[in-house]
């Protein structure tokens, strides 16, 4: 039963995923910006374990380019493997990391999978998917400077989500 409860929650995180961007469709470029897509899989990561949250890393970004057309086809290989990076660092992170605190270790694994996923990101960028028109600089404003109310967004709502979802004890 405890597995079937974790893919059904993971099921209706990738949901989420493909429906949360469309709150934010009225703001030009807003998924960059907010980055909506990625709050229901670093969610997953951190309250369901790593195999979720890897999964739903990979299926939310590809079946919302199916479904929905977001992200574009030309995007959806990179933006793949940084979700599935999401989900995957979060899960080991907070399997791992063993601190006092809750709430330090929701953060460590937090922002540790962003970072691990941005760079991920840069690196397939600038070697595979956009070899020779991809610079540190183009990185460094998508990832961090564009996204900054995206990652604060996620720094504030993210630790809150899974502490609230602990102690009602749905997981």
């Amino acid at each position: 039963m405890f597995k079937t409860k974790k893919l059904v929650i993971t099921a209706l995180l990738v949901a989420l995923g493909i429906v949360l961007p469309f709150a934010f469709h009225s703001i030009p470029n807003a998924g960059s910006i907010f980055l909506p897509m990625h709050i229901p899989v670093l969610l997953c990561g951190l309250i369901l374990g790593w195999q979720y949250g890897l999964a739903c890393g990979i299926l939310t970004p590809l079946l919302s380019s199916l479904i929905t057309g977001m992200p574009p086809f030309a995007y959806l290989p990179s933006m793949l493997f940084e979700l599935a990076a999401y989900g995957l660092v979060a899960g080991l992170l907070i399997k791992f990391i063993r601190t006092k605190s809750k709430f330090a270790n929701t953060y460590i694994a937090l922002i540790g999978a962003m970072l691990a996923g941005r760079v991920l990101f840069g690196l397939l960028n600038a070697l595979i998917f956009r070899f020779g028109s991809y610079s540190i600089s183009i990185w460094l404003t998508a990832a961090f400077v564009t996204a900054l109310p995206g990652i604060a967004l996620q720094l504030v709502v993210i630790p809150i989500l899974v502490l609230a979802i602990e102690k009602a004890k749905l997981i």
